[in-house]
């Protein structure tokens, strides 16, 4: 039997990668807890010994020869001690063997409770481990079930070779996506944090991060640092605007994000269920920066105000509702993505 479990913490370190010397540890505090159980009367000098060489398990009361017992559970008689060493003496410290086999059955039980307990610590601190390395990054994952009352999706989702379920929360989802179990779907990891059910991954589909992460995967520009996001705002399953900057003058920032034919930009767009991303230019000069912000409006001139960071944007008239966006929009995130409050006014009236 000893054999048999010393191969089987072996088996669970290779598949589940918890380290032996964790599982032995809680073993030990389970076998101590079961003998407690059943001798209440032993204090701390009770103790498991793992051999892995000799494959035994032993566990060990520790006892002083005396010539006259008076407290037998710390205790033992030189006669009796010579039983177990021959050459015993009062005085001496000798570890008297316990048969295991004596366990009450509540006791093997609450032992049992311990180790699979402490096994299960272990997978849940292994998955920590693994998804808080993940954080603000792509994970994909497979819908395994859609909660149809509240909208709340669960999706299975993987790092290297751990598993978790994750809670796609309706307001992390894009507007208008439909989702069906069995689908594949890119996330963005925002946040993992520890619960009394173990690891909870939060995740979105919603967050501009998951953006940013597209376009570094898709783009090598980006990826290899020559070309860099700037600034992201967006308003998930409607519109993003995007702000890229080249570090190197023969490299268009625009042009390497769009790609050839369009194909990065439109991978990135499908991905997030056809979603209209603008990608501009950026400038350190804010007038410059706010009229691409405005983009596909044509902007006349851009005038900075003094109170705090506000500006006045003049467009020709038949640009006033372009420039405005539907239910004000665009200029909704260029001023998110600039950092500037914008009063857009017509030609006509400036």
């Amino acid at each position: 039997m000893n054999a048999d479990f010393f191969s089987a913490v072996e088996d669970i370190e290779k598949e589940k990668g918890i380290p032996r010397a964790y599982m032995y540890e809680k073993i030990e505090q389970a076998m101590l807890a079961a003998f407690r159980k059943d001798h209440p009367e032993y204090g701390e000098n009770v103790q498991v010994i793992l051999d892995e060489d000799k494959k035994r398990i032993d566990m060990m009361v520790n006892k002083t020869v005396v010539d006259e017992v008076t407290d037998p559970t710390v205790e033992i008689e030189v006669e009796a001690a010579k039983r177990i060493i021959k050459r015993a003496a009062a005085g001496d410290e000798i570890a008297i063997p316990v048969e295991t086999k004596k366990f009450g059955r509540i006791a093997a039980q609450a032992a049992k409770q311990v180790i699979i307990q402490g096994i299960r610590e272990a997978e849940r601190g292994i998955i920590f481990d693994e998804f808080t390395s993940k954080e603000h990054e792509i994970l994909t994952g497979v819908v395994s079930r859609v909660e149809p009352r509240t909208g709340g999706v669960s999706i299975k989702i993987s790092s290297n070779s751990e598993f978790t379920e994750a809670m796609l929360a309706p307001g992390e989802r894009i507007k208008g996506e439909v989702l069906t179990e069995g689908d594949r779907i890119k996330v963005y990891v925002v946040e993992v944090r520890k619960s009394t059910r173990g690891p909870q991954v939060l995740i979105s589909r919603t967050h501009p991060g998951i953006v940013r992460r597209m376009f570094e995967l898709e783009v090598p520009e980006i990826f290899n640092g020559t070309v860099e996001i700037k600034s992201i705002a967006r308003e998930a399953g409607s519109r993003t605007k995007i702000a890229v900057w080249s570090n190197e003058p023969d490299v268009d920032p625009i042009g390497a994000c769009v790609g050839p034919r369009g194909g990065r930009v439109a991978s990135i767009v499908n991905e997030l269920n056809g979603e209209k991303i603008d990608i501009v230019k950026y400038s350190e000069c804010p007038e410059e920066y706010i009229a691409a912000a405005l983009a596909p409006a044509e902007v006349l001139s851009v005038t900075l105000l003094d109170e705090g960071r506000s500006c006045r944007v003049i467009v020709p008239d038949s640009q006033l509702s372009l420039a405005i966006g539907k239910e004000g929009q665009n200029a909704r995130l260029a001023a998110k993505l600039t950092g500037y409050k914008i009063d857009i006014k017509p030609g006509s009236e400036a």
